[in-house]
C-alpha cells in the first residue's frame, strides 16, 4: 500500500515475476499469489497490489480481514508519498483494532538518489516507531 507512483506494482512483479516493468499504468487492484520458502517452511503467499492512496482514500475493509502483514511504500523522492504513508499506517490501526500490525516499510526508487528528499536515516526513525522491517 501507498500514494500513487511510489512503485508498489513494479516491487509486486518484481517479486512474484522476477522482471522489473518500468512503464507506469495505474493499478485498480491485483491480487498475484507466490509460493515461498522461509526457514525451511513452505508458505503460500498471496499479495494484493493496491491502487495508490491519499490521505482521504476511504480505507477498505477487506484490507483488514485475514491479512498477515503489509508493506507500506513510499517514494524517497517524494515528500507527500512519505506523508501519507503515515496516515495509512494509522488507518490500518483504526481498522484492524490493534496496536501493533507488521509492517515493512520500503523507500522506493533508490536509483533516483539525485532527487532525494526523503533520507534513509528518516525511513530507518519511522519503521523503528512502528516496530517494522525496513
Amino acid at each position: 500500500m501507498g500514494y500513487r507512483s511510489v512503485g508498489k506494482s513494479s516491487l509486486s512483479i518484481q517479486f512474484v515475476e522476477g522482471q522489473f516493468v518500468d512503464s507506469y499504468d495505474p493499478t485498480i487492484e491485483n491480487t498475484f499469489t507466490k509460493s515461498t520458502r522461509v526457514n525451511s517452511q513452505d508458505y503460500e503467499l498471496q499479495l494484493v497490489d493496491t491502487a495508490g492512496q491519499d490521505e482521504y482514500s476511504i480505507f477498505p475493509s477487506q484490507y483488514s480481514i485475514d491479512v498477515h502483514g503489509y508493506v507500506l511504500v513510499y517514494s524517497i523522492t517524494s515528500e507527500k508519498s512519505f506523508d501519507v504513508i503515515k496516515i495509512i499506517y494509522d488507518k490500518l490501526l483504526d481498522i484492524t483494532g490493534k496496536v501493533h500490525v507488521p509492517i515493512v516499510l520500503v523507500g522506493n526508487k533508490t536509483d533516483l538518489h539525485m532527487e532525494r528528499m526523503i533520507s534513509a536515516d528518516e525511513g530507518k526513525k519511522l519503521a523503528d516507531g512502528w516496530n517494522a522491517i525496513f
